[in-house]
């Protein structure tokens, strides 16, 4: 896939919502006693591994369409039209139910206009970005002015579930490891707003290039799906660490090839928020220096398709210098796919 420049297109508001529940890595380890028990298994591995001191879970019933409505009405409450949101995505990994589209519940929600378009994207931990890109698309072809694109992500069930497993059957240490990965995952909703240029102070962040590599062989290494009304997962942590880095090596190639990143010079760098091996790994890889990362896995966890846009509008809360600087989103989803697009003052 070649660069892509928007020229024409910049960010209106972000916003995001949390839970207020709270569930640290060593209360997630006290649920799992009996397996740690079994295989005697060292408290406190949890955090050690991953870096994850704790996550956020709403309950297990909140549906993805009232997260990512919260982070939704965050961002409408920062003076942005209802009437003029002329395109909603919800772009979740989690969705209330196959029909119909999440974006329906919250465009009702929201009480958005009839005039706008709805629909879900739906790619891993991708998905966010993906719908940035496709709506970003669509207003530099002069389809629409404006796009609201939202996520929320709960991981509660698969978490209860996976510990519901790993307690229960008899596992081996070698059988439990597809399901470590579950134990990362947080909840968090998202929603940016994302607009013609010529609509907005001059001052708004800029979507710059962005480019993409995929390599589908990859995509057995992690699989969600339902099991009845429960959730289930299994990973190859090692070996997706390891092709997510292939991947995003040879999608950071094509990147800086075609971007000129020595001009761009990014002052913020952001990548999926896993975890301090993969964030190390990732970094170490492309050469790039770690002073320039933000990450909020440590009090987050992973929250699938949020992470990312949810981490970028976290650094510029925290930082509102960032919004005037360049920055570069690098996006790696289970698929396997990596984008990496750019963000410019």
């Amino acid at each position: 896939m070649t660069e892509t420049n928007f020229k024409n297109v910049v960010i209106e508001g972000m916003a995001y919502a949390l839970p207020s529940e709270i569930y640290s890595s060593k209360r997630i380890e006290e649920q799992l006693n009996p397996l740690y028990k079994r295989l005697n298994l060292p408290q406190g591995r949890l955090e050690l591994m991953t870096g994850i001191k704790e996550r956020r879970f709403w309950p297990s019933s909140h549906r993805p369409s009232e997260a990512s409505a919260k982070a939704g009405r965050n961002l409408l409450a920062k003076g942005i039209k209802k009437e003029e949101v002329d395109l909603l995505i919800h772009s979740s990994v989690c969705r209330d139910r196959l029909e119909p589209a999440t974006a329906s519940y919250v465009h009702r929600l929201l009480g958005l206009s009839g005039n706008t378009q709805i629909l879900d994207i739906s790619n891993a931990c991708l998905g966010f970005i993906n719908a940035i890109i496709l709506a970003a698309g669509m207003i530099e072809s002069g389809q629409i002015k404006r796009a609201m694109i939202v996520a929320g992500e709960n991981g509660k069930p698969l978490v209860d579930k996976t510990i519901k497993i790993l307690n229960q059957e008899n596992l081996s240490r070698k059988d439990i490891k597809p399901f470590f990965a579950n134990l990362t995952i947080g909840a968090g909703a998202v929603a940016w707003s994302i607009a013609h240029k010529d609509l907005l102070p001059k001052n708004c962040p800029r979507l710059g290039s962005f480019v993409c590599e995929t390599d589908t062989s990859h995509n057995h290494l992690c699989e969600g799906d339902s099991s009845g009304d429960e959730l289930v997962m299994q990973t190859d942590s090692e070996a997706l660490l390891h092709a997510g880095i292939s991947v995003a090596h040879k999608a950071w190639s094509k990147f800086t090839k075609s971007n000129d990143i020595q001009k761009l010079n990014p002052d913020l760098i952001v990548t999926h928020q896993v975890g301090k091996v993969h964030t190390k790994a990732v970094f170490e890889a492309l050469k790039l220096p770690l002073d320039k990362n933000y990450s909020t896995f440590e009090n987050l966890g992973n929250c699938g398709s949020v992470s990312l846009p949810l981490t970028y509008t976290h650094a510029c809360e925290k930082f509102p210098s960032m919004l005037e600087k360049p920055a570069v989103l690098l996006g790696i989803g289970s698929g396997l796919s990596s984008i990496m697009l750019s963000i410019n003052p």
